[in-house]
Order: C-alpha cells, then structure tokens, then sequence
C-alpha cells in the first residue's frame, strides 16, 4: 500500500514563497493499495490537483471524510471527476456534532458556489456508516472519535500488510474531558505502521488555541512513543508555519533520538 498527500496544511490554504516546500493546499492524502484500489482521506484544496491527475480514471472515488470543517472539504467544488458523467463518487462522512452528512455538497448551494451540486454530471452518494468498523474493497477500515470542535473521525486502515492511522484536527489533551483519553489512543494507534497525526501547535502558540481541537507536536510525540508505532507523520501544519520554521521542528525532533521515525508531511511526499 502507498500512501501519497496532495494537501497537509491546516485551516485555510496558504500559498506563497514561505510555503513551497512542504505546501499551502489543505488536507488530502490517497491510500492505494496494491491491487490498485484507492481510499481518498478528506477533501481540502489539494482534492483539486488530485482530481487533475485522475481526471481519466474510470475507477469509482471513495472519500473518507474526517468533519466538515472548510480546510476538509473546499476542495470538493474543484475535484474534476465530479463534473464528468459516468464517474462515480462514494462519500463516507465523519461523525460529526451536528448531522449534517452532505455539508460537502451543501457548500456549493445558494451564495456560496455559482455551480450547484445538483448540476454535477458523476454519480455522487453520500453514505454515512453506522458501525465502527468496516471493509471496503481490500481496506479493512476502524474508526475513533476526534477531539475536536463540533466532532470528527480518525481512522485505522489495514491493508497489504500495513497499519495505517490517519488522525488530522485531534486535541491529544484538550480542556476538560476528551471524548477519547490519551490512553484510548494510544490503544487505537499501537503498533501501526505509520501513524499519520495532526501536529499543528507548538507551547508558543498556547494558550491562546487550547481548546481549538489541534494538537502540540510534543503530544503526538509522546502518543507515537507509547503506541509503539513505527513512523510518525505530522500533518495539519499551521497556516503560519513556514518552511524554515518546519524544517528546524524536523531538526529538533531528529535530535531527541525517540524510538520511532518522524516525517513531517509535504505535498508530493509518497510512502514508502
């Protein structure tokens, strides 16, 4: 299984000389397994470049969305298969505070998008899952509630051998009490593979954002350590982050010496 991320930035795109790098597009990343079978893991501004690169595919979409969060979905209007006929695209919500399963079609409604989703030429089903755990085509697929503002999904996917744990917009220690303990996540993350979580904050940038549902990178750190996983990617990075400053992050966690190796996620990165 390959994993590939065509968006890691958080909150809001962020274009520009400081971010080239590690990239400014939102949150997207592919999991394609080795039959050839694909998982789209939420749909923020780099769905867009991947939408390019698959335009002539006629292999059917499954989106996994993690909350409806605009960082999470903007990307859904620009996604080239959804405009073209006999394309067809399955999207799994997150669970979510508010039921609202179709925000990722709603956005394109009234004032907020000149094209209505219900002009769109591909076969598009939206399809919340009621259980937890579940298969689909080769994926064997475990979901785990998000600290998060108004809620949201992680998810553990196995497939070809690998562990994968995908866990963006997550508040390893939030105020009050989580909807899922630091040692819920250890056990829904241990022994993966690669664990791919949000590390959006640093200490400078509390307390002022404790409680804004993102994580410090010393939290996930230390769930990456007691999980035991293999690799730990940092994703979700802060839209004022820059390049230079990613880079020496990277460097000093590179000195720390942990048990497992960290990968600060950049667009066009590809595992393993």
């Amino acid at each position: 299984m390959k994993i590939k991320f065509y968006g890691v930035r958080g909150s809001t795109p962020t274009p520009g000389p400081t971010t080239v790098h590690y990239g400014g597009n939102t949150v997207c990343v592919t999991l394609e397994s080795d039959k050839g079978k694909r998982l789209i893991l939420d749909a923020g501004t780099g769905l867009r470049i991947l939408g390019q690169e698959l335009m002539h595919t006629r292999q059917p979409f499954y989106i996994l969305l993690s909350h409806n969060h605009w960082d999470h979905i903007q990307g859904f209007p620009f996604f080239i298969p959804a405009y073209i006929a006999k394309r067809q695209i399955t999207i799994v919500p997150g669970v979510t505070e508010e039921h609202a399963p179709d925000a990722i079609l709603k956005q394109m409604l009234g004032s907020y998008f000149p094209v209505p989703h219900t002009t769109l030429a591909a076969d598009i089903r939206v399809e919340p899952q009621t259980q937890d755990h579940w298969q689909h085509e080769g994926f064997d697929i475990q979901r785990c509630a998000m600290n998060h503002p108004g809620g949201g999904s992680a998810y553990r996917i196995r497939a070809d051998g690998l562990d994968i744990v995908y866990a963006t917009d997550n508040e390893l220690n939030p105020p009050g009490l989580p909807v899922t303990s630091f040692q819920q996540w250890v056990d829904f993350v241990k022994g993966a593979d690669y664990l791919i979580h949000d590390g959006q904050f640093v200490p400078d940038d509390y307390p002022l954002k404790h409680g804004w549902g993102h994580s410090l990178i010393k939290d996930a750190l230390l769930l990456a350590e007691q999980g035991s996983v293999k690799h730990l990617v940092l994703i979700s990075h802060d839209p004022d982050r820059s390049d230079a400053e990613l880079d020496q992050i990277a460097a000093d966690i590179k000195s720390q010496n942990w048990s497992f190796s960290t990968i600060l996620a950049r667009e066009g990165l590809t595992l393993p």
